[in-house]
């Protein structure tokens, strides 16, 4: 256990993800990655929503069991074969498995896109065994508030422009919850989970390069529509991979009270 975590520790999740993302995914998914160090994910593990498999690939040394998520095109994505023993199209509110089946389930920046988010928190509650591990992260109620432009408009006076500011983002960004802590802790406590930790991540000045990202990013997006890779040139010193500033905020403590994400980890009763 002790090589793999060194092991881990020597790992540079920011290039990791630099060379595979656009700039802006990169540096959270970076931050995101640090955080799975030291939780045992006891198996069979289960990832709800893996997406284009890059971030269990880039996090994790061994292969999750299972990964699943509702977009097929997602899951033809090279990285998930290499990420997961299994892979799976299937809809969060009706996991084809049997109760009790899974030790850990993790879904890593998913839940805040999914319409009918209670049904499925009660279907990751219904998988688990008893005891079992519920390990995510979520954008929160301060993500919108600590947005630059939103924060500019309003300095200005345009209060107006600025609630619109943020009412495109939360669009752009496919966001259907972005709730506080209390929000969550009386949803999960609901649907029979105890929080065990959690802890805001992410300062304003990463949510700042983050949101800019989202348009200085747009030639990635133009490369995968083409080319089918978000990074054409994934080496250092491409001048569309911001490393050198971006490795100054990876290298900061992302932990605060400010933070505009949330990690948690949770146990079924």
């Amino acid at each position: 256990m002790d090589e793999k975590r060194n092991a881990l520790e020597k790992r540079d999740f920011l290039w990791e993800n630099l060379k595979r993302l656009p700039y802006f995914r990169a540096l959270l998914r970076a931050v995101e990655s640090r955080f799975y160090e030291n939780i045992p994910l006891n198996e069979p593990v289960l990832d709800v929503g893996c997406g284009d498999g890059i971030f269990a690939e880039t996090t994790f040394e061994e292969k999750i069991t299972v990964g699943f998520d509702p977009a097929l095109t997602s899951l033809r994505e090279p990285a998930n074969r290499k990420a997961y023993s299994s892979i799976l199209c299937a809809a969060g509110a009706a996991m084809p498995f049997q109760s009790a089946f899974f030790s850990t389930v993790i879904s890593n920046s998913v839940l805040e896109h999914i319409p009918d988010l209670d049904a499925v928190v009660a279907e990751i509650q219904r998988i688990l065994k008893p005891g079992g591990l519920f390990v995510f992260c979520v954008p929160n109620d301060q993500l919108l508030k600590n947005l630059s432009i939103s924060k500019w408009l309003d300095r200005m006076g345009l209060r107006g422009l600025a609630k619109a500011y943020r009412t495109f983002f939360n669009a752009i960004s496919r966001h259907h919850h972005a709730e506080s802590f209390e929000v969550w802790q009386t949803r999960l406590e609901n649907n029979g989970f105890k929080i065990e930790k959690w802890w805001h991540y992410f300062l304003p000045k990463q949510v700042h390069a983050l949101e800019w990202g989202h348009y200085f990013g747009l030639p990635s997006l133009v490369n995968k529509k083409i080319f089918g890779k978000w990074i054409l040139l994934p080496f250092h010193g491409n001048p569309f991979i911001p490393e050198k500033r971006l490795r100054k905020l990876y290298n900061q403590d992302p932990v605060h009270p400010e933070g505009s994400y949330t990690f948690y980890i949770v146990r079924k009763d």
